[in-house]
């Protein structure tokens, strides 16, 4: 399971490019709305979660998390008691944490990146503690998964699902999108 945590101000391509992705891969995906069931993307358009975060225990198996940016989206992802534990869970237990655009600084934040190699939107960078940002679109440092901005949507989709399922469902993916 992975689960796509959306909070208000979401950057609706980041979410949905990936959930299309990973769920023409087969792999089972959650939209998680943290407040609602229907959340408002950063350009107003709304969608309707498939859960709403007071549904889930806390103790669901899952294999990776998803944290899209956009503003306010990511400082409201940031501040979610739900998504933190999520977060501490995913990296306690060793799981994929992935986060794209202004997201990664709530790993940054909780020195989740410290050794780690990682990429964010520009004028971020100062809050990815401890980490070595790069200049490029998305990077892969273990089980951490980050990703410049909305137009490395794509890039972030298929590292996602090369780590899921391997570099042959990535190549038949990206084929199959003629991208």
């Amino acid at each position: 399971m992975v689960y796509i945590f959306l909070a208000n101000g979401f950057e609706e391509i980041e979410a949905l490019c990936v959930l299309d992705f990973l769920r023409r891969a087969g792999i089972e995906t959650k939209t998680v709305g943290i407040d609602t069931k229907i959340a408002m993307g950063s350009h107003k358009i709304p969608v309707v979660c498939d859960i709403e975060g007071k549904e889930l225990s806390g103790n669901e198996d899952f294999d990776m998390i998803i944290l899209p940016g956009g503003l306010p989206g990511a400082n409201n992802l940031d501040e979610s008691q739900v998504v933190d534990h999520f977060i501490k869970r995913a990296v306690s237990e060793n799981k994929f944490v992935s986060a794209i655009c202004a997201a990664p600084f709530i790993l940054g934040k909780r020195g989740i990146l410290k050794g780690k190699r990682a990429v964010c939107y520009p004028g971020f960078e100062n809050e990815l503690l401890g980490a070595t940002v790069l200049d490029t679109g998305c990077v892969r440092d273990g089980k951490i998964i980050t990703a410049r901005a909305m137009g490395k949507s794509h890039d972030f989709a298929l590292e996602i699902v090369e780590a899921l399922c391997g570099k042959e469902e990535r190549q038949r993916l990206k084929d199959a999108v003629l991208y």
